[in-house]
């Protein structure tokens, strides 16, 4: 009998399929029939495999079959990654496959003409918010596929981006989801820490998938500062919010405290519905006080709900006009003596930087390259000059050469149709 184990993973026997958990976020399920019968042509013998504890388990030990069954897995594992909260197909980028970094919205590098650097590793997310403004997590109804970006890829673009923007940057992790599902995470803060450009790295989360340990590895990498997204203090009305009932507000509120004192700064980051939670914002600062938020930078940034097109819009939320909203806020300020309330990008030393120049310009028509599906229906990603573009409408296939007129080119986003 020999067993099998691989560094970051965990082998688990679902009875007709085995299931390979990679670096906790993802996964892939291998039919045991066609291991075995893989075994069975390599070694003419009629094999059993199982897991436990963690292993892989072949009932003998052939001649070399850790390494032969390894390679196989690493041969296969592409085509059948699945991301573990979201269940959807996963797509892994790396530098083989030559897609740029820059042009899409979902994943990579976003300059938004500041000294801050979003940086998107990961699409998707474990929870559901009724108001997710791009219909994320596991009960999406249209997104149909994630995306990984290679850790080493992502930093060689990083690196690119840098050079052109300047020191004192900025990298924060966010995402259309939730970062922490990033199979790099703490990777990819240790090699932004060791990035001479990079003076603050913070990122967004909604909390869940902290734990102590990984409270502790994020704050050795070096992480300064997380925007935590806690949208209400109640357990019943949290869970309605989040769209998940195994939602566990009180570990949440336990990993805000928790990152507090691993020396990372929490800002607490409400998404204010009025009707619904406005009723909360004392609480929140109450909250926020209470375990020592706000050390280096505002400790709460509260945040006005709007619809969006592609996303979730409650029937029950209630839209209120900036203006009004600024004065909500205003309001209490005086009120609670908290201050700032209404944020400025110069409370998270935000300055302007020029933008990385645009590569195409608003109704220009250009030869590109499909290399990904995208992750609605009828959008797939082209490439051009070194740019994603993001192509909606089209029935192209990956291969196809099409031609593009550019209709959107905000922040470095490239949104076309296929003409």
């Amino acid at each position: 009998m020999v067993e099998i184990r691989l560094p970051h993973s965990e082998f688990h026997d679902l009875g007709d399929v085995i299931r390979f958990v990679w670096r906790e976020t993802l996964y892939a399920d291998f039919p045991k029939r066609e291991v075995e019968r893989v075994i069975h042509k390599k070694y003419r013998v009629f094999p059993e495999i199982s897991a436990r504890d963690g292993a892989l388990v072949i009932d003998k030990d052939y001649e070399k079959v850790e390494g032969f069954i390894t390679l196989y897995i690493q041969n296969n594992l592409g085509a059948l990654l699945r991301n573990r909260y979201t269940k959807r197909k996963v797509l892994y980028v790396h530098e083989g496959l030559d897609v740029p970094l820059l042009g899409y919205n979902a994943f990579g590098l976003i300059d938004r003409g500041t000294n801050l650097i979003q940086i998107r590793g990961v699409s998707g997310c474990n929870l559901s918010c009724i108001f997710c403004s791009v219909d994320e997590g596991p009960y999406s109804r249209t997104r149909r596929l994630d995306y990984v970006v290679d850790v080493d890829y992502l930093m060689k673009w990083f690196d690119d981006v840098a050079r052109i923007k300047g020191r004192g940057l900025e990298a924060h992790l966010d995402g259309q989801g939730e970062p922490l599902i990033y199979p790099f995470r703490v990777e990819l803060v240790q090699a932004l820490r060791e990035h001479p450009n990079v003076s603050v790295i913070s990122m967004q989360s909604n909390g869940t998938l902290l734990t102590d340990k990984l409270v502790e590895e994020l704050a050795e990498a070096g992480l300064d500062r997380v925007n935590l997204s806690i949208h209400s203090l109640d357990p019943d009305k949290a869970k309605m919010l989040m769209g998940m009932k195994s939602y566990d507000l009180e570990h949440v509120l336990d990993m805000a405290e928790s990152l507090v004192n691993a020396g990372i700064d929490v800002l607490i980051a409400p998404v204010i519905i009025f009707g619904i939670n406005d009723d909360e914002a004392e609480a929140f600062i109450e909250f926020a006080r209470k375990i020592g938020a706000g050390k280096r930078w505002p400790a709460l940034g509260f945040q006005n709900y709007i619809p969006y097109k592609f996303g979730r819009n409650p029937t029950i939320a209630k839209v209120k006009p900036f203006k009004e909203f600024y004065a909500w806020l205003r309001n209490l300020e005086e009120r609670t003596g908290m201050k700032p309330l209404v944020l400025k990008p110069s409370h998270f030393g935000m300055e302007r930087r020029d933008f990385i120049p645009l590569t195409f310009r608003p109704g220009e028509v250009v030869k590109a390259e499909v290399v990904l599906p995208g992750r609605i229906e009828g959008e797939m990603l082209a490439k051009a000059r070194n740019r994603l573009i993001e192509v909606v409408g089209t029935r192209a296939e990956v291969g196809d050469r099409i031609r593009v007129r550019i209709v959107r080119t905000r922040h470095g986003i490239y949104i076309g149709t296929e003409v």
